[in-house]
């Protein structure tokens, strides 16, 4: 049997990877092996990818949240030098895995470069290529086409992958009076493919042989959620808890054949249903690492749902979420450009710090720390430079108040020299000071 990141770590391993993740998360390697261990984070790390560019990173409620960005050319547009480019402006804004969800044409190239040039883990559906390679007909598919696929895409290194196998052929009718049906692609091509045979998931009853695969290139498992809900009215309902209740137990099953799991979670959840989600998936998972697709805690402002989108995010974080799948201003509007790239991953680092602030993770909130003491003593050059995007912050400041001089200047242009509440503070602060001074003299 290969030796995994949870197999080495059963075995009381601290593996190189295991090391390097502590440092990043300034945990002991004990602790973090300990985690892994039990199932409860992963460190999504292809042999193949291990041996390149990557950096290893942890998903576990023990980390910091983490925060998923996807990429991916479609049949209508993109092209190789586009997608390098949103891989880096990701990684550039601190997203800390991409998905490359390619389904048009040379998805093989496009990998392949994304993942020679990518330090953070890469994510893939496998279905989305071997629908190309079928030329589009799920009907054609055979068990043995998906697990081939499977293998070449982990002989590319890919460090972790998506896999429909929690929806079942007895489930399909409680999505039958959805608002929105069946949204994951996957998901809806799976039931289409057993609706048209009458059979179960094929992935279901060969998940232990891609556990074998999975296995011996190290690849993590992404326990696809086919049956999440793709609006807040379908939000919490009976299909997407029977598919949950699959997923855990395939969890136990991937776990026990010495993969590592992590499970996807629904991209829309009105607020006050996001807690009870959270811990749902926590208690019928057995802790294993929750993927939130989202998620979404209203659907009526597309162009803005990287918004909507990031407010459940950070709830669902400060609950328990592991990683948070970012959502871009053209969600469900169109393929992301490097410009919605970077406005998905700036909405969702903000997200994923919120929520460790609010779980009060070591260190998470030094940083406000620091650049509220900037703010206070106006030094607008260190604002500038915690910001998690300072050419934006410093482009607006500059807009109105642009000379060198106004870098130093204790006041912006909001507020003009005689309105600033922080230097009428500053004032005060000094007036009392002196008259503290005279007293003492007296």
């Amino acid at each position: 049997m290969s030796q995994t990141q949870i197999l080495a770590a059963r075995a009381g391993e601290i593996t190189p990877e295991m090391e390097f993740v502590a440092k990043r998360e300034d945990l002991a390697p004990e602790l973090i092996r300990d985690e892994v261990a039990i199932g409860r984070m992963v460190i999504p790390a292809n042999t193949v990818h291990a041996a390149g560019a990557l950096e290893p990173m942890a998903i576990g409620i023990a980390a910091k949240c983490k925060i998923n960005a996807n990429i991916g050319n479609s049949a209508v547009t993109s092209n190789v030098g586009e997608e390098l480019d949103k891989l880096h402006t990701a990684v550039h804004f601190g997203a800390d895995t991409v998905m490359d969800l390619s389904t048009g044409k040379d998805i093989d190239n496009i990998r392949r470069k994304i993942i020679d040039k990518s330090p953070v883990p890469i994510g893939t559906v496998p279905i989305y290529q071997m629908l190309e390679e079928l030329g589009g007909n799920i009907e054609d598919m055979t068990a043995q086409h998906f697990l081939d696929m499977c293998e070449h895409q982990a002989k590319q290194g890919v460090d972790y992958m998506t896999v429909h196998c929690g929806v079942k052929l007895e489930h399909l009718h409680l999505s039958a009076n959805r608002v929105t049906g069946i949204v994951s692609r996957g998901g809806s091509l799976i039931a289409k493919w057993m609706m048209v045979h009458k059979k179960q998931n094929p992935l279901y009853d060969c998940f232990d042989d891609l556990c074998e695969i999975f296995r011996q290139y190290d690849v993590t498992w992404s326990l696809g959620d086919g049956m999440r809900p793709g609006s807040i009215a379908d939000a919490s309902d009976d299909a997407q808890f029977a598919e949950l209740e699959v997923l855990g137990e395939l969890t136990a099953r991937g776990q026990e054949l010495g993969t590592q799991v992590m499970v996807e979670g629904p991209g829309h959840i009105p607020m006050h249903q996001i807690q009870m989600n959270i811990e749902k998936q926590i208690e019928i998972c057995n802790g294993a690492p929750f993927y939130v697709l989202g998620p979404l805690v209203t659907d009526i402002a597309p162009g803005y749902d990287h918004i909507t989108s990031g407010i459940g995010a950070a709830m669902a974080g400060w609950h328990g979420a592991a990683m948070l799948c970012y959502v871009t201003p053209k969600e469900h509007l169109g393929l992301p450009n490097e410009e919605d790239v970077k406005q998905g991953v700036i909405a969702y680092k903000i997200a994923a710090h919120a929520a460790d602030v609010a779980r009060g993770r070591k260190g998470a909130q030094d940083r406000d720390d620091a650049l509220s003491k900037a703010r206070f003593e106006f030094d607008w050059k260190e604002q500038f430079r915690l910001a998690l995007d300072p050419e934006t912050a410093q482009r607006y400041h500059d807009e109105t108040l642009p000379q060198d001089t106004f870098k130093s200047a204790h006041f912006c242009s909001m507020c003009g020299p005689k309105y600033c509440s922080m230097k009428i503070t500053q004032e005060i602060r000094d007036m009392a000071a002196a008259e503290e001074l005279v007293e003492i003299q007296k």
